[in-house]
């Protein structure tokens, strides 16, 4: 079966955030604003989606 996808954008920018919040943004596979990426919906990667959900824009 296979696996629900989600996309997930990358909206503000990463200056002036904290290492942590780098870190999972990076983690996320995302490079620079307005990049987008497909992720397999996990809870692992909701997880890191939530850690900066203020920085991203999430769809189904």
């Amino acid at each position: 079966m296979a696996k629900e996808m989600i996309k997930v954008t990358l909206i503000k920018s990463l200056i002036g955030r904290t290492a942590s919040q780098k870190g999972t943004v990076v983690g996320l596979g995302l490079k620079k604003m307005h990049h987008t990426v497909e992720l397999q919906d996990t809870p692992e990667v909701r997880g890191m989606i939530n850690a900066v959900n203020f920085m991203l824009k999430v769809e189904s």
